[in-house]
C-alpha cells in the first residue's frame, strides 16, 4: 500500500505498467516507450516495490500479470486518460464553436479606429464570442497581472517583466481643421500654427511626446478648449477656427467622418509605436494567441499598414 501522497506513482510507472501490460514484453514495452531495456528494468523494480506485488511474472508465452495486476489495469489506464486529457487541454481554440469574453484595455481612439473592425471580423468568424473594453489607464499593468485583461492596447512606456509586447504599427502626427478655415488653405506653416487657437486632448502618453517637441521648438501654443479624449474633437473643430494635433491614425478616421481637412503637423513630433500587450500567463494559450493574430492582421488588412515582423520580449 502507498502510504502518502509522497508515495504516489512516477507518470513513468504508470506509461511502463500499461506497455507491458498489453505488449507482454520487455523488449515490446522499451520499443513502445522509446526507452532501453535497462531503464524498462530499472523502473519495473520501482513498480513493484511500490506496489509491493511481482506484477507481472516471467512464462514461456511472455510476461504475464499477476492477479494484482489485472486489478490495477483499468484504474491505471483511467488515470492515464485523466492525465492526457490535463495535458491536452486547450491545446486548440475553435472560434466558430468558442464562448467565451475577452477583456481588452485600450484608449478611446481604438474605439473609434481598431474597435469596430474588431467587432466586425469576431461576429464573422467567432459568433459567440464577446468582447469587453476596458480603459488603458494607470491600473492596466495590474489588471495583466490579475487576469483581469487579456490584452492591452496603446503606448505603455513602463512595463515590468513578465509581459510580452508585438508592434502593430508606427504612428505619426497630423494636424486638422475645418474645411473653409478662413487662414489655412493649401498648406499649414509653422507662423500659422503658432498664432492659431487650438484644441488640445488631455489623454495618453502620447501627449508628452508632442508636448515636449513644442518646447523643444520654443513652441507655446495657444490652447483654447483640453478634452479628456478624442471623440469631442470634431464637435470643437466644426464650431471653430481652432487646430487639433493628433495620431494620424485616429486623426484622419475623424477627418474621414466628420469632413475635416487634414494637413502634415509643421512640427517634428517623434513617431512612436503602438502596441499589444501581453502577461506571460496568456502568452501559450490558444485562444489569447487567436485574438492577438486577429488584432494584428486587422491593420495589416482594413488599415493597409504593414508592421514588422512580430518581435515578441520581455521586458
Amino acid at each position: 500500500m502507498l502510504k502518502n501522497d509522497v508515495d504516489l506513482l512516477d507518470l513513468k510507472m504508470l506509461l511502463l505498467f500499461e506497455a507491458l501490460y498489453e505488449t507482454r514484453s520487455v523488449t515490446r514495452s522499451a520499443v513502445r516507450l522509446g526507452w532501453s531495456q535497462p531503464t524498462v528494468s530499472i523502473w519495473l523494480s520501482r513498480l513493484r516495490d511500490a506496489l509491493q506485488d511481482p506484477l507481472f511474472v516471467r512464462t514461456a508465452s511472455g510476461m504475464q500479470p499477476t492477479s494484482r495486476a489485472d486489478a490495477l489495469i483499468s484504474v491505471c489506464r483511467a488515470a492515464l486518460v485523466s492525465l492526457r486529457q490535463f495535458s491536452n487541454a486547450e491545446l486548440t481554440f475553435d472560434p466558430a464553436s468558442a464562448r467565451r469574453t475577452f477583456n481588452i484595455c485600450m484608449a478611446d481612439a481604438s474605439h473609434v479606429t481598431l474597435l469596430p473592425s474588431l467587432l466586425k471580423r469576431v461576429q464573422a468568424v467567432a459568433p459567440n464570442v464577446q468582447i469587453s473594453v476596458g480603459w488603458i489607464g494607470k491600473d492596466v499593468v495590474e489588471m495583466l497581472l490579475a487576469g483581469d485583461a487579456d490584452l492591452a492596447i496603446g503606448l505603455l512606456p513602463k512595463l515590468d517583466s513578465g509581459f510580452y509586447q508585438q508592434t502593430l504599427y508606427v504612428e505619426n502626427w497630423i494636424c486638422l481643421v475645418k474645411q473653409g478655415h478662413p487662414r489655412i488653405d493649401e498648406k499649414l506653416t509653422l507662423d500659422t500654427y503658432r498664432s492659431e487657437e487650438h484644441v488640445s486632448v488631455a489623454s495618453g502618453p502620447s501627449r508628452m511626446l508632442l508636448e515636449e517637441a513644442l518646447t523643444a521648438a520654443d513652441l507655446d501654443r495657444r490652447n483654447t478648449v483640453e478634452l479628456p479624449g478624442f471623440l469631442g474633437v470634431p464637435a470643437v473643430l466644426a464650431v471653430s477656427n481652432m487646430i487639433a494635433t493628433l495620431p494620424r491614425l485616429i486623426g484622419e478616421t475623424l477627418a474621414n467622418t466628420a469632413n475635416l481637412r487634414t494637413f502634415p503637423c509643421p512640427v517634428n513630433v517623434p513617431s512612436y509605436e503602438i502596441r499589444q500587450y501581453w502577461h506571460e500567463r496568456y502568452h501559450h494559450d490558444p485562444a489569447s494567441q487567436w485574438l492577438r493574430s486577429l488584432c494584428a492582421g486587422l491593420f495589416q488588412r482594413d488599415f493597409q499598414i504593414q508592421h514588422s515582423q512580430t518581435q515578441f520580449y520581455q521586458s
